[in-house]
């Protein structure tokens, strides 16, 4: 069944997960408050959020959506409860890829067994894991359908990679890569591009195997950035730096959404995907990651060196029967035009730095937009009434 014949009803459920740095209000340093945050946020929003792996980190989920109007409430609903529930403890909550301000290395690791075995397991590479990105969640119960779906996304991620690009700082210096986040994550022995597959077999056999070599803690530890979801039915892209605003979230939901679509019809007509050199995707990725949308990205299928904007156009010029059929396609290319005019979170970030020298001036304007809904004015004025009582 192509786009043109499918029932509205069917177009597939997306959820989004997002994750966060916890800052100090006054300093804007990262600090291990997650928890603080996640208690506070947890009336508001239930399950819908929770910690991650180092304590400077929180999580906001989404309800599947079928419509990413819906979703992208829900997004600026959960980016509004953490930022509030932030507030009266001194605290914010930043949408950056990777801190910008303040001792990130090591973390501090949340306590338990499965953590326990993961630092047994990857040992020094748990000490860059204050990184922050965003998960794209797309239905798809099929799971032999799903797995040739992800070849076809495949080539697709360095796109991504670039489009989202938010963390050019580390360790309080600028690292001259759009996103940081990308570079430090593919050290992982189950990061980047999964395999190219052709079956739900052939998936479990891998994993299996790298069970079986001692490179997993468990399933839920597959961090490939395109992978068959060990909880839900869904197809899971989990590839890009988490964006400034939910808008951006939401777009990039609606333009993954669309590629599965469109990747889905052409399973159907019996198309395995294609098999991009491992080369070529190692160079497109490292390229994306230093350049993100202000520069050149390479062409997976030939090597050539393109513009990223072109890239990305015709990334959506692809998804556009997609995003045509679920009504978002005006929210996609106005998020591209957006990215064309004022750059990737990247380049806003060292434009808020550039202003006055100063990265606290980053982290302020990464605040603000993470959740504009939150005055900037409840942050301080919380802050006040903790001073006044400890003096």
């Amino acid at each position: 069944m192509t786009s043109a014949q499918r029932p509205a009803s069917a177009v597939p459920l997306v959820g989004v997960e997002e994750e966060f740095l916890v800052v100090d209000a006054a300093r804007g340093e990262v600090v291990p408050e997650a928890a603080t945050v996640v208690d506070a946020a947890r009336p508001a929003l239930g399950a819908r959020v929770g910690g991650e792996i180092t304590k400077l980190q929180v999580e906001t989920r989404t309800d599947p959506c079928r419509s990413v109007d819906d979703l992208a409430a829900q997004l600026a609903g959960g980016r509004a409860a953490v930022q509030a529930a932030a507030a009266p403890a001194g605290l914010r909550v930043i949408a950056s890829g990777s801190p910008v301000l303040g001792r990130a290395v090591p973390p501090p690791i949340t306590e338990g067994p499965r953590q326990d075995l993961g630092n047994a397991t990857f040992r020094g590479l748990h000490d860059e894991l204050a990184i922050c990105a965003v998960h794209v969640h797309v239905e798809e119960p099929d799971r032999d359908r799903a797995v040739l779906i992800g070849n076809h996304l495949r080539p697709h991620l360095p796109v991504l990679i670039a489009l989202t690009a938010n963390s050019p700082y580390w360790a309080e210096r600028d690292t001259g890569y759009a996103s940081w986040r990308s570079v430090t994550w593919g050290r992982w022995p189950v990061a980047g591009p999964p395999p190219f597959l052709t079956s739900a077999r052939q998936y479990d056999d891998h994993v299996d195997m790298l069970l079986d070599a001692g490179a997993l803690v468990d399933r839920g530890t597959i961090f490939w950035d395109l992978r068959l979801s060990a909880n839900h039915p869904t197809l899971e892209v989990r590839v890009a730096d988490v964006p400034v605003t939910a808008d951006e979230s939401a777009a990039l939901a609606a333009l993954v959404r669309a590629l599965v679509v469109v990747a889905g019809d052409a399973v159907d007509k019996g198309d395995e995907g294609p098999r991009p050199l491992a080369e070529l995707m190692r160079l497109s990725y490292w390229r994306a990651a230093r350049d993100g949308m202000g520069g050149h990205g390479v062409d997976v299928a030939t090597g050539r060196l393109l513009p990223a904007a072109a890239l990305a156009e015709r990334l959506v010029a692809l998804a556009r029967p997609a995003l045509d059929e679920a009504g978002d396609r005006a929210r996609v290319e106005g998020w591209l035009a957006r990215l064309a005019t004022g750059g990737d979170g990247a380049t806003r970030q060292r434009a808020a730095a550039a202003r006055r020298d100063r990265l606290t001036d980053v982290v302020d304007e990464l605040a603000a937009h993470t959740a504009p809904g939150v005055p900037a004015g409840q942050v301080m004025a919380s802050m006040t009434v903790e001073e006044s009582t400890s003096a």
